[in-house]
């Protein structure tokens, strides 16, 4: 866009010698400030406009370029056009300034949006203990950067402790309640004694946090989330799964649904069923890796309608580090679903590298 301007001189400059005298090409001229504020500020429009007014006279006016005598240079044809060069660069100025002033606006928004989301969803450490960890989020806005899919992992006394979630619907709303759940799943992390509890304590937060907004929808404000733990003393995950897509373990070249068909509704529904959360205990030991993830992931399709086989696409790449699984299937999604993502993705890679299995304790 940048030589667009350039390029445009250079093809009527080309094409002028060979039109006859009474068809001027020139006038074509009086694009060129139009097409410099596309990419450039009010003053190189500015100088764009002068120096189309100037070349169109020099066409105009020598007989080395079209034929024509210097008697051309001031027929009413050309003087209307060195006029309407003269607005269309008034107005192209005009348009670069607003154009500049739009950009600043985006980019000051994008800087806010990305602070946000660091504190939202900050980076997971990539160590922890015996612990290597891994996350990925994708938005389905191109421009957007937060939304409602959030995750979370913290090293507790009772091990290291994972959230992945998936806030219902879109906008403000979504990311505000993300931030109320991963605000409570920080501080309750550390001090309930099982994921059960855990579960119960969130509940309690989301349903309050519903009622304070209050509206119609108070009961479809609710949240899709996996809790998972991995011991200090390692051999094993807890699980419980409130309504979201089971996680997948990696072992060995074999994946499988850590899924016992126990899942308990999302938070703020749980008061729709009694004693609603279970534990799900599985083998995890060294080597194994956890994939947590969002219904964005499963729920993307190709160009049939076909949902994304995320279980199968795992299985063929082999075995690959928690980095490497997460950038391909990055890249997978993208190239699966050829109308580009329609719901924002996020997932989580946990892997247990050989040794002693370990998850240090927080600082008192």
């Amino acid at each position: 866009m940048r030589l667009l301007p350039a390029l445009f001189v250079a093809a009527v400059l080309a094409v002028e010698p060979l039109t006859p005298p009474q068809w001027p090409v020139s006038f074509a001229l009086i694009v060129v400030p139009l097409l410099t504020a596309f990419s450039y500020g009010p003053v190189a429009v500015a100088g764009a406009t002068v120096f189309a007014v100037v070349f169109e006279g020099v066409l105009a006016g020598t007989p080395c370029c079209a034929g024509r005598s210097v008697g051309y240079l001031w027929d009413r044809h050309y003087v209307a056009s060195y006029i309407c060069t003269t607005l269309v660069g008034a107005l192209g100025t005009v348009l670069a300034a607003h154009r500049i002033r739009r950009e600043r606006t985006l980019a000051d928004v994008r800087f806010v949006a990305e602070i946000a989301q660091r504190v939202l969803l900050r980076p997971v450490p990539h160590r922890i203990g015996h612990l290597v960890l891994e996350s990925l989020y994708l938005s389905a806005a191109a421009e957007a950067r937060i939304g409602g899919d959030l995750f979370e992992a913290v090293p507790t006394g009772y091990g290291v402790r994972l959230l992945i979630g998936d806030v219902r619907g879109k906008g403000l709303l979504a990311v505000e309640t993300a931030a109320a759940l991963l605000g409570a799943f920080r501080e309750a992390a550390y001090e309930e004694p099982d994921l059960a509890t855990l579960a119960v304590r969130l509940e309690t937060s989301m349903a309050r946090r519903a009622v304070q907004l209050g509206g119609d929808e108070t009961a479809e404000r609710f949240v899709t989330a996996v809790f998972a733990e991995i011991p200090a003393h390692g051999g094993l995950v807890r699980i419980v799964n409130c309504g979201h897509p089971p996680p997948l373990c990696l072992r060995a070249g074999q994946v499988r649904e850590l899924d016992s068909g126990r899942s308990a509704p999302p938070l703020n529904l749980g008061m729709l069923v009694q004693d609603p959360y279970h534990i799900d205990v599985y083998p995890f030991g060294p080597g194994d890796q956890l994939l947590l993830y969002t219904d964005g992931v499963t729920e993307t399709r190709d160009a049939s309608g076909a949902f994304y086989p995320l279980a199968e696409r795992v299985r063929s790449w082999g075995p690959l580090p928690p980095g490497e699984l997460l950038a391909r299937l990055h890249d997978d999604l993208l190239a699966y679903s050829p109308r580009g993502l329609q719901d924002d993705t996020a997932a989580l890679a946990v892997c247990l590298l050989p040794g002693e299995p370990s998850a240090p304790a927080p600082p008192e």
